[in-house]
């Protein structure tokens, strides 16, 4: 293990395995990242498969630009089923003489739920009920029921359906949960779902395709897969400035700026070396007032 300091930041784009929380994947880079902030932008249940954005050091700054980003799922579900959890990590209950919906049936109601819908997350979540996580009150069996709150989900699609499975691709904003999705499509068709399956394919521009199985990064290979910081906001606008602003944006002040920007815009300041250095909001006197800095601390690896 090298002593000497290192600058660490960046962005970890994983692939989580099942049967291992999003905490335990982020654990597996802290061994060797000891001395390194770590943060992943939006929990995977042990359950389910599929991309896990973590981000290192300072980029921790750039989780929330991560987690805005819209999801990409497919998941599974066994209809005729019900269960505390929504999934098959609870207590399963078959429903007797359940009703068997066609396929065309599933289709004809999936535009009912894309657009902005009113959704109830599962009593195991991490939504907050009085002040306690939803799964802590239902572990101590004490369950509490979350209200409703608004989610968009952008698609839905069947990919494959044969009683009891049944097989979605879900296109979806921050916050919302899936099982939840499952259980309240299987509710209109007057029966009861349970995810058995979910994969995460995308997160905004990260994909299943570009990420690491956590366990195959390690001491002697990790720099090969931390991608540059930027990567977490290449969604954003990206706005150069000259290195007397960038000064002025990392030490709290707002610069100037003299391009076509939006007030209210939300953009990706880098340097004239291409490097990011924060992220910033345009005012409406063209000034940048900084949301972001992205000044480097030492991390020991």
């Amino acid at each position: 293990m090298e002593r000497a300091l290192h600058t660490v930041c960046g962005v970890f784009c994983l692939n989580k395995p099942g049967g291992m929380t999003s905490r335990d994947a982020v654990n597996l880079l802290q061994r060797f990242l000891r001395r390194a902030r770590l943060g992943h932008a939006g929990t995977l249940d042990p359950l389910a498969t599929g991309v896990l954005v973590v981000c290192v050091g300072t980029a921790t700054r750039l989780v929330p630009f991560v987690q805005e980003l819209p999801k990409l799922y497919r998941g599974t579900f066994l209809l005729g089923r019900s269960s505390d959890t929504d999934d098959l990590d609870g207590e399963v209950t078959e429903l007797e003489s359940a009703p068997i919906p066609s396929r065309e049936q599933i289709e004809a109601i999936l535009p009912e739920f894309v657009g902005m819908i009113l959704q109830r997350p599962p009593t195991y979540s991490a939504v907050r009920i009085e002040g306690r996580r939803g799964y802590e009150w239902a572990r101590q069996g004490t369950p509490r029921e979350p209200e409703p709150r608004p989610v968009e989900v952008f698609g839905l699609k069947v990919l494959h359906y044969e009683y009891p499975t049944l097989e979605l691709e879900i296109h979806c904003g921050s916050g919302t949960y899936v099982r939840s999705l499952g259980r309240d499509l299987a509710q209109r068709l007057g029966t009861a779902a349970v995810m058995s399956q979910l994969t995460r394919l995308a997160i905004g521009h990260f994909t299943l395709q570009q990420a690491i199985d956590p366990r195959e990064i390690g001491p002697h290979n990790w720099r090969d897969f931390l991608l540059p910081p930027a990567v977490a906001v290449k969604h954003l606008s990206e706005v150069q400035l000259p290195g007397e602003d960038v000064k002025k944006l990392l030490h709290g002040q707002w610069p100037a700026y003299e391009g076509d920007l939006v007030p209210g815009q939300t953009v990706a300041v880098v340097d004239q070396s291409g490097e990011l250095v924060g992220v910033a909001q345009c005012q409406s006197d063209s000034r940048l007032k900084p949301l972001v800095n992205l000044a480097r601390t030492p991390d020991i690896p």
